[in-house]
Protein backbone atom coordinates (compact mmCIF):
# COMPACT_ATOMS: atom_id res chain seq x y z
CA UNK A 1 0.00 0.00 0.00
CA UNK A 2 1.66 3.55 -1.33
CA UNK A 3 -0.51 5.48 1.48
CA UNK A 4 0.85 4.10 4.67
CA UNK A 5 3.13 5.74 6.88
CA UNK A 6 4.77 4.29 9.97
CA UNK A 7 4.74 7.56 11.82
CA UNK A 8 2.91 9.77 10.68
CA UNK A 9 5.87 12.03 9.20
CA UNK A 10 4.79 12.17 5.39
CA UNK A 11 1.10 12.98 6.53
CA UNK A 12 2.44 16.10 8.39
CA UNK A 13 4.97 17.08 5.64
CA UNK A 14 2.29 16.97 3.17
CA UNK A 15 0.16 18.82 5.04
CA UNK A 16 2.52 21.56 5.56
CA UNK A 17 3.54 21.43 1.25
CA UNK A 18 -0.02 21.90 0.66
CA UNK A 19 -0.39 24.50 2.74
CA UNK A 20 2.70 26.34 0.83
CA UNK A 21 4.83 26.42 4.03
CA UNK A 22 8.34 26.76 3.61
CA UNK A 23 11.22 26.14 5.78
CA UNK A 24 15.07 26.68 4.60
CA UNK A 25 18.67 26.91 5.94
CA UNK A 26 19.86 29.78 3.42
CA UNK A 27 23.76 30.29 5.85
CA UNK A 28 24.72 29.67 8.93
CA UNK A 29 27.94 31.85 10.33
CA UNK A 30 30.03 32.55 13.29
CA UNK A 31 28.75 36.55 13.71
CA UNK A 32 31.07 37.46 17.12
CA UNK A 33 33.67 34.99 18.86
CA UNK A 34 35.58 36.66 21.76
CA UNK A 35 38.00 34.58 24.53
CA UNK A 36 39.67 35.78 27.54
CA UNK A 37 41.69 34.61 29.75
CA UNK A 38 42.62 37.44 31.77
CA UNK A 39 44.50 35.29 35.07
CA UNK A 40 47.10 33.30 32.32
CA UNK A 41 49.87 32.03 32.99
CA UNK A 42 49.27 32.30 36.70
CA UNK A 43 45.79 30.40 36.86
CA UNK A 44 47.38 27.44 35.13
CA UNK A 45 49.45 26.96 38.58
CA UNK A 46 45.74 27.33 40.71
CA UNK A 47 44.17 24.47 42.39
CA UNK A 48 40.79 23.83 43.01
CA UNK A 49 37.67 23.04 41.37
CA UNK A 50 36.34 25.00 38.55
CA UNK A 51 33.23 26.43 37.94
CA UNK A 52 31.37 27.32 35.21
CA UNK A 53 28.72 29.39 34.34
CA UNK A 54 26.74 29.63 31.22
CA UNK A 55 24.52 32.10 29.89
CA UNK A 56 22.51 31.82 26.64
CA UNK A 57 20.27 34.42 24.61
CA UNK A 58 18.70 34.58 21.46
CA UNK A 59 17.72 37.18 19.07
CA UNK A 60 15.88 37.40 16.12
CA UNK A 61 16.05 39.68 13.26
CA UNK A 62 14.12 40.07 9.91
CA UNK A 63 16.40 41.51 7.29
CA UNK A 64 13.61 40.64 4.27
CA UNK A 65 10.03 39.45 3.93
CA UNK A 66 10.33 35.63 4.93
CA UNK A 67 13.46 35.83 5.93
CA UNK A 68 14.99 35.58 9.19
CA UNK A 69 18.46 36.08 11.25
CA UNK A 70 18.27 34.04 14.39
CA UNK A 71 21.39 34.87 16.46
CA UNK A 72 22.24 32.32 19.43
CA UNK A 73 24.91 33.76 22.13
CA UNK A 74 26.34 31.57 24.57
CA UNK A 75 28.55 33.16 27.35
CA UNK A 76 30.65 30.34 29.21
CA UNK A 77 32.57 31.76 32.10
CA UNK A 78 34.75 29.98 34.17
CA UNK A 79 36.42 30.42 37.86
CA UNK A 80 39.11 28.92 39.93
CA UNK A 81 38.17 30.14 43.55
CA UNK A 82 37.79 33.74 42.69
CA UNK A 83 40.14 34.47 39.76
CA UNK A 84 38.67 34.27 36.05
CA UNK A 85 40.13 31.39 34.44
CA UNK A 86 38.58 32.03 30.80
CA UNK A 87 35.32 34.10 29.64
CA UNK A 88 34.41 32.50 25.99
CA UNK A 89 31.56 34.06 24.02
CA UNK A 90 30.24 33.26 20.91
CA UNK A 91 27.51 34.30 19.33
CA UNK A 92 26.24 31.31 16.41
CA UNK A 93 23.71 32.87 13.78
CA UNK A 94 22.02 31.57 10.58
CA UNK A 95 19.88 32.68 7.98
CA UNK A 96 16.26 30.88 7.44
CA UNK A 97 13.51 31.28 5.38
CA UNK A 98 10.26 30.60 7.07
CA UNK A 99 7.21 31.30 4.59
CA UNK A 100 3.58 30.20 4.87
CA UNK A 101 3.44 29.56 8.54
CA UNK A 102 0.56 30.83 10.84
CA UNK A 103 2.47 33.14 13.51
CA UNK A 104 2.08 31.06 16.69
CA UNK A 105 4.01 28.41 14.21
CA UNK A 106 6.54 30.82 13.33
CA UNK A 107 7.09 31.38 16.65
CA UNK A 108 7.56 28.55 17.64
CA UNK A 109 9.87 27.79 14.92
CA UNK A 110 11.95 30.52 14.94
CA UNK A 111 12.51 29.24 18.91
CA UNK A 112 13.25 25.86 18.97
CA UNK A 113 13.60 24.69 15.48
CA UNK A 114 16.36 27.74 14.40
CA UNK A 115 18.83 27.92 17.65
CA UNK A 116 18.25 23.63 17.48
CA UNK A 117 20.35 23.79 14.00
CA UNK A 118 22.55 26.66 15.39
CA UNK A 119 23.49 25.45 18.52
CA UNK A 120 26.00 22.14 17.57
CA UNK A 121 27.99 24.63 15.74
CA UNK A 122 28.38 27.65 18.86
CA UNK A 123 28.88 24.13 21.25
CA UNK A 124 31.45 23.19 18.65
CA UNK A 125 33.39 26.44 18.35
CA UNK A 126 33.25 26.60 22.34
CA UNK A 127 34.86 23.65 22.76
CA UNK A 128 37.58 24.77 19.74
CA UNK A 129 37.89 28.06 21.91
CA UNK A 130 38.36 26.47 24.89
CA UNK A 131 40.65 24.03 24.20
CA UNK A 132 43.01 26.64 22.35
CA UNK A 133 43.35 28.79 25.20
CA UNK A 134 45.40 25.86 27.04
CA UNK A 135 42.38 24.22 29.01
CA UNK A 136 41.12 21.22 29.39
CA UNK A 137 38.05 20.18 26.96
CA UNK A 138 34.42 21.73 28.17
CA UNK A 139 31.89 20.35 26.27
CA UNK A 140 28.52 21.03 26.30
CA UNK A 141 25.50 19.48 27.06
CA UNK A 142 22.52 19.67 24.64
CA UNK A 143 19.80 22.25 25.58
CA UNK A 144 15.91 21.40 25.25
CA UNK A 145 15.38 24.41 23.35
CA UNK A 146 11.41 23.13 23.38
CA UNK A 147 11.15 23.69 27.28
CA UNK A 148 12.74 27.02 26.73
CA UNK A 149 10.28 27.89 24.51
CA UNK A 150 7.90 26.99 26.69
CA UNK A 151 8.95 29.01 29.73
CA UNK A 152 9.45 31.97 27.83
CA UNK A 153 5.52 31.82 26.23
CA UNK A 154 4.49 31.15 30.33
CA UNK A 155 6.58 34.05 31.36
CA UNK A 156 4.91 36.43 28.47
CA UNK A 157 1.77 35.52 29.74
CA UNK A 158 2.52 35.96 32.84
CA UNK A 159 3.55 39.73 32.19
CA UNK A 160 0.78 40.33 29.63
CA UNK A 161 -1.51 39.47 32.32
CA UNK A 162 0.29 41.77 35.08
CA UNK A 163 0.23 44.78 32.57
CA UNK A 164 -3.67 43.77 31.47
CA UNK A 165 -4.25 44.12 35.86
CA UNK A 166 -2.27 47.16 35.89
CA UNK A 167 -4.36 48.85 33.07
CA UNK A 168 -7.59 47.72 34.46
CA UNK A 169 -6.99 49.46 38.56
CA UNK A 170 -7.59 53.40 38.22
CA UNK A 171 -4.79 55.57 38.86
CA UNK A 172 -3.17 56.39 42.78
CA UNK A 173 -5.55 59.54 44.01
CA UNK A 174 -9.00 58.77 42.13
CA UNK A 175 -11.13 57.74 44.25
Amino acid sequence: MADETTNGAAAATDNAQQQGAQFAVQKIYLKDVSFEAPNAPQIFNEQGQPNLQLNLSQAVNSPGQDVYEVSLTLTLTCTVGEKNAYLVEVTQAGIFTLAGFEPRVLDAMLGTQCPGILFPYARQAITDLVQGGGFPPFFLQPINFDALYAESLRRRAEQQQAQGESAQQPPAGNA
